[in-house]
């Protein structure tokens, strides 16, 4: 399950970690030009050669990603991710120094700037960097003349870049000349680099993927965002597969939890081999969405001498991953030096951030022509003419200030989203309310409880008799509301918004039937002394004939009917509609185990001579389905 193979560190280095590793770990990405001498460089100080392939060994160049580590005099543990620097193996070098943030640049004093040196130097510089160091290698090839020429051309050469002011270390990995001032500024860019996020969400980029005899599937990646541990349950996006995690290892240690940032072997059971790519991303259940639609900021290389301009075919480098890209921009014919908000669509998902950064090379001409920046990786997937407006809010919100962006741009978010697209769902949000499982602004709970109000209004007006209008009919004034706002017009949203006017008062709830609290049914009072009679008397309610001869005509039981308070379950029998309401909750209860006219009488502490006719009603109403004495619950309609 290891990275590489250990060897003795040179003297004066320092050492490989073969013990519990007493300080925080670090991950250094290598950049530079083929053959400049990157890996020479990493095994010289880490005392680990980073080419695991034989192939790699007998022509003398890296051809895949490398790994090697070390313990610093300070106690910081640093790995390296050693990349290719051949033009052919591009793909390959975006692979280990996307999920990377700090860099060591080389050059080769003797050969001086080559194009793979600009190629990588404008990779990192629109990766972006939270530290770098740069090395002048085979000092010991050339004079200090020569040395002089070689500073002065790739300080100029980094200027206007992230590389511009930070060190430069001349060395020589034969000699050993520099290799103590280089230990000490990687040390000082470790100790000054910003703390990375630790306890969020974990993601760890797979750019290895392979099977151990006794063991199963191992991935290995750079671990960011929060920790994993053994035992974890843990899911591959985007294919969604779960599995769990055996064993962990950072740097040939075996540890019980992984913490970011840190180079992590993963022993994976419940997943095979053959179902993992690399740039596939393990993490944790339900904490990160694929997908295959994003928008961002586009900026063009500086050294990109042709308009860029949406037509063509692109491939996208992000983390790990490498997907076919399709441009679409705002605004815009072609990208100026500014940069221009652009949509892209991805040949397939791949796991993104809110301010991930992303390399974009053009595929027939195999060149890099663009970096940019995810302002929504979950975008609307209809856009308008605000777009570009909206990804300005975008560029200008502080990362703690994402869900209640969110909010005020979809107006309603659930739990699951508000996870997977601004990270975290937090306590409370200005200008939202929490209904159930969403996030919904506080104006368009306003909206759409007036337009309940006013709907049940008008109701009211229309028919002052009724008990109250079908629950229903209530979900489909509010989701049409929503709908008209821009909303998401979901059930779920609608039953919750409906819920919290009930909780405040102003709906008051009759069965199947909503009413305004301040509406009283104006059916009279003889009407309402026969609802309140047969309520009373229930489960053993007046018949129809009995209440006539009590008084109430044909005409008054037929004008309570209307109202929705009664329900004529046969010609002789009315029942109120929470007595109904209370049966049909009892079918539907009883599941696949049905119920029988004597279960539904004794639940209901009534007698056959209701218990018959009610369950006759519920068949016609198609409430329930019956199966010899059985009677079964249909699906709920609407």
């Amino acid at each position: 399950m290891t990275e590489g193979s250990g060897a003795p560190a040179p003297e004066g280095g320092p050492a490989p970690n073969t013990g519990d590793g007493p300080g925080p770990t670090f991950v250094v990405a290598t950049a530079g030009h083929v053959d400049h001498g990157k890996s020479s460089l990493v095994s010289r100080l880490t005392g680990m050669d980073p080419d695991r392939l034989d192939e790699e060994k007998r022509r003398g160049l890296t051809i895949e990603l490398g790994y090697a580590w070390c313990t610093l005099p300070s106690g910081r543990e640093l790995g390296f991710v050693d990349v290719p620097g051949h033009e052919r193996f591009v793909r390959t070098m975006l692979a280990g120094v996307g999920p990377v943030r700090l860099v060591l640049f080389v050059v080769a004093a003797d050969e001086g700037w080559r194009p793979q040196s600009e190629e990588h130097l404008e990779i990192v510089d629109v990766l972006g960097v939270d530290g770098a160091v740069i090395a002048l290698t085979k000092a010991d090839l050339v004079d200090d003349a020569g040395l002089a020429r070689v500073r002065a051309d790739v300080a100029d050469r980094v200027s206007g870049t992230l590389l511009e002011g930070r060190p430069m270390v001349t060395c020589s990995s034969i000699t050993g000349r520099g290799l103590d001032e280089l230990i000490r500024a990687l040390d000082s860019m470790l100790a000054s680099a910003p703390e990375p996020e630790r306890d969020g969400r974990p993601r760890q980029f797979l750019d290895r993927v392979f099977s151990i005899t006794g063991a199963g599937t191992v991935v290995t990646g750079t671990l960011t965002g929060g920790p994993l541990s053994v035992g974890d349950e843990v899911e591959l996006v985007p294919a969604g597969i779960r599995a769990r995690v055996r064993g962990l290892q950072t740097h040939h240690r075996d540890v019980a939890v992984a913490r970011p940032v840190s180079r992590v072997a993963a022993n994976l059971t419940g997943v095979e081999r053959d179902r993992l790519a690399r740039g596939d991303v393990l993490t944790r259940p339900g904490m990160w969405r694929a997908t295959s639609l994003l928008e961002a900021r586009i900026m063009p290389l500086r050294s990109l001498r042709t308009p860029l301009t949406q037509r063509g075919a692109f491939k996208l480098h992000a983390g790990a991953a490498e997907r076919n890209a399709f441009l679409r921009l705002y605004d815009a014919r072609e990208v100026p030096r500014a940069g221009a908000f652009a949509r892209i669509t991805l040949s397939e998902p791949l796991v993104l951030d809110v301010g991930d950064r992303f390399v974009l090379r053009e595929s027939g001409r195999r060149e890099t022509v663009a970096g940019g920046l995810v302002l929504d990786p979950h975008p609307p997937r209809r856009t308008g003419t605000e777009a570009s407006r909206r990804l300005e809010r975008r560029e200008r919100t502080p990362r703690a200030g994402l869900p209640a962006l969110l909010v005020s741009e979809r107006l309603a978010v659930t739990r699951a989203d508000m996870l997977s697209t601004a990270g975290a769902v937090p306590d409370g949000i200005d200008g939202a309310e929490r209904l159930g499982d969403w996030w919904v602004s506080e104006n368009l709970v306003r909206d759409v409880s007036l337009a309940v109000e006013s709907r049940l209004s008008a109701f009211h007006q229309e028919d002052p008799a009724a008990a109250g209008m079908a629950i229903a009919d209530v979900r489909r004034a509010a989701t049409a509301k929503l709908a008209s706002a821009g909303a998401p017009a979901e059930p779920e949203l609608s039953n919750a918004l409906i819920e919290r006017l009930c909780d405040q008062g102003l709906l008051v709830g009759e069965g199947h039937l909503l009413r305004l609290s301040s509406h009283r049914p104006q059916v009279g009072e003889v009407v309402i002394r026969i609802v309140d009679l047969v309520r009373d008397a229930e489960p053993t309610p007046p018949t129809v004939p009995e209440l006539v001869a009590d008084g109430a005509s044909a005409s008054l039981i037929d004008a309570a009917v209307r109202s929705g308070a009664l329900v004529r379950v046969s010609s002789e029998l009315v029942l109120t509609d929470g007595f109904v309401r209370r049966a049909e909750a009892l079918v539907r209860q009883a599941g696949d185990r049905g119920v029988t006219v004597s279960s539904i009488r004794e639940s209901l502490g009534t007698t056959r001579k209701y218990a018959v006719p009610l369950l006759e009603y519920l068949d016609r109403s198609g409430v329930t389905r019956r199966e010899g004495d059985l009677r079964f619950a249909r699906r709920p309609r609407g």
